[in-house]
């Protein structure tokens, strides 16, 4: 008996049909078949365009009236797919809770085994490991949740976690800019959550950048006084920088919370004092140090050689201090 007529007289759709990604290890299992058989008929559904190869072994089901040659698997779908334990982070997590500002072509995804990165027609999945500082305490789940899509529930980290790890990883949440104007259209922020969150990870740029956030929404999110201090004190004691280009918006950040951008620094005002101010003293300093210098080369070349000083002479006007001849 061919293999066509075998998968028509089964009713084969049925393993897949409630699931819109599996694996063909899902479709064994479910079909209660060895793997061998169940390639076969698998092939037979590619044939009839009825599914779509994602890579070896992904497959995802063409929805009726769509095209196989056209059709793009959902993204969160096919991550969840490949990693069944994935909890979608970053700027995934923002979409997902529908928060994100603007659209990406990176998803993210916190899984036990990594793997490499699996490029789909208009998005690219990253699968990470785990942040050591949550591993090594065993709350990989801090933060999280689960969201609906498409049938399927998919964990996620929750606007708190979102918060923390995106101020933690900005490239992977599309920059501090995204994240910021993304995170302060959230509903709501648990505040005792979040505290939990930056005590899992334990890291005190955590608390001044969440702090700084938090000061600047402080009536938007209903933030106490005394919560922000509490903040203040986890604090670092030492600068820390960010990239330029990754600068949340404002132009002035006030301390106590952020001591960012060593390349940025004219943005920037510490303890009230503009930045500008000092990098203007320092320079002034290391112009008088090169004059100073400069001057006193000439002075010995004009000595030793006497008949260059109608050639000198007009560097006089360079120095701050007369050059003559004793």
């Amino acid at each position: 008996m061919s293999t066509d007529r075998q998968v028509g007289s089964t009713g084969s759709e049925a393993p897949f049909a409630k699931r819109a990604v599996f694996t063909l290890s899902d479709f064994a299992r479910n079909a209660q078949i060895p793997h061998a058989r169940a390639l076969g008929r698998l092939k037979y559904h590619l044939r009839r365009g009825r599914i779509v190869t994602l890579e070896r072994g992904l497959y995802a089901v063409v929805p009726p009236g769509a095209h196989s040659d056209s059709f793009q698997a959902d993204r969160y779908l096919v991550a969840a797919a490949t990693r069944p334990d994935a909890i979608f982070s970053h700027h995934a997590a923002l979409e997902l809770l529908g928060a994100a500002h603007s659209d990406w072509n990176v998803c993210t995804v916190f899984t036990e085994r990594r793997r490499r990165k699996l490029a789909l027609a208009n998005v690219e999945l990253l699968f990470l490991s785990h942040p050591t500082a949550l591993r090594q305490r065993s709350l990989e789940d801090v933060g999280t949740r689960q969201v609906e899509r498409h049938g399927s529930l998919l964990r996620v980290t929750g606007a708190e976690r979102t918060l923390v790890d995106g101020f933690r990883q900005s490239r992977l949440v599309g920059g501090l800019p995204e994240l910021v104007e993304s995170a302060a259209g959230f509903g709501v922020l648990d505040l005792e959550l979040l505290k939990r969150t930056l005590a899992a990870y334990g890291q005190r740029s955590l608390w001044a950048a969440v702090g700084w956030f938090l000061e600047r929404y402080q009536e938007t999110f209903f933030v106490p006084d005394d919560y922000l201090t509490l903040l203040e004190k986890k604090r670092p004691r030492s600068t820390h920088y960010i990239p330029r280009n990754e600068r949340a918006g404002d132009k002035k950040i006030r301390v106590p919370w952020v001591f960012f951008n060593r390349q940025a620094m004219t943005s920037f005002h510490i303890r009230g004092l503009n930045l500008n101010y000092f990098v203007a003293i320092l320079c002034k300093i290391a112009i008088i140090l090169i004059q100073w210098i400069l001057n006193g080369m000439i002075k010995r070349v004009m000595r030793i050689y006497p008949n260059t000083a109608s050639i000198l002479n007009p560097l006089n006007n360079f120095g701050m201090m007369k050059i003559e001849l004793k």
